[in-house]
Parts: C-alpha cells; structure tokens; sequence
C-alpha cells in the first residue's frame, strides 16, 4: 500500500454500509493498493496499476496480476504471497492463518511458515526498494488515482540504477 492523502469517496461496501473508497482498516490510513512482482532476488520486476485501499488484496491481485503468472503456476513454477492473498489459486503458496478461536496452529503448520516468511522476505524487498529509493512513494500528494503511473515511473530508473533492464 503507498499512503496518501485523505481522498473524500466514498462507496457502499458489500455489506452495505457506506465506507471510505481510500481508505485501508488493515493499514489504518488512506492509500493505494499496488500489486507487484519480484524476481527471486527481491528486485522488482512490474507494478499493477493503483486500486483504493479498501480494495482486498485478493480481490487486486485476480483483476491485476498479469496472466504470464498463472502460466507460471501451470508450469509449475510457485510464487510467494502474503496472508491476503489466501485462495489465489494453484500455484500461490502463502501462510497459513491462525483461527479465530486462538488454538495454536499445529506444529506443521507453524513450521512451513517459519520456512516461507525468508523466502517471501526476498519479496517484500522489492516494494522496500522502491519505497525507500523514491521519497514520492513515501506518501502520494496527488489524486490517488495516479499512484500505479508513479509508481511505474519509479520502476524504470531503479532497472536501470541496478542494470536490470532486459
């Protein structure tokens, strides 16, 4: 998510309750939703396009996420994706949530978890490269609407910073 201003837009949510178009309850603040891929260094690759914060990231990710990924999982190539993103399909490996009703997860559970969270690291590293790289994407000031244009923006030079291009 890349904060923003306060955008006054608002929407009715699905439980029909009339809710904040830009904001996020996960975060608590207003911003945009970037989905992004990273290679398996951490070293990003694409940005999507923005949608509000109050979109899940599921929900971005199916309408966003480029199809050469679900190519991927056909070929049986994995990728990694954060809690969000539980029932992204085949092929998206994520954590395994604890229950509502605070039982431990099960000690197999706990330790594939253990294992992913270095490798999805990797990952997060990609958005952080840009974020900390690029002071714009600290917090947008701008129609929020244009954040995955900046962010794409962003992208560009640090491929060509890390001599990434292809």
């Amino acid at each position: 998510m890349i904060p923003t201003d306060r955008v006054a837009e608002t929407i009715v949510s699905k439980k029909g309750k009339e809710v904040d178009l830009w904001y996020s309850g996960k975060h608590q603040e207003h911003g945009g939703n970037i989905q992004f891929l990273a290679a398996p260094d951490g070293f990003p690759l694409w940005t999507s396009d923005v949608r509000p914060a109050s979109v899940p990231d599921i929900e971005a990710a199916r309408e966003l996420v480029p199809t050469a990924l679900h190519k991927a999982a056909r070929d049986g190539l994995k990728s990694l994706a954060d809690k969000g993103y539980q029932g992204a399909g085949a092929g998206v490996l994520v954590p395994v949530k604890r229950q509502a009703n605070s039982i431990p997860l099960h000690d197999d559970n706990r330790t594939y978890n253990s294992l992913l969270a270095p490798l999805r690291a990797l990952g997060e590293r990609a958005m952080a490269l840009l974020k900390t790289r690029w002071k714009t994407l600290q917090r947008i000031t701008l129609n929020p609407s244009r954040t995955g244009d900046i962010t794409r923006a962003c992208l560009v030079p640090t491929q060509f910073e890390h001599s990434r291009t292809h």
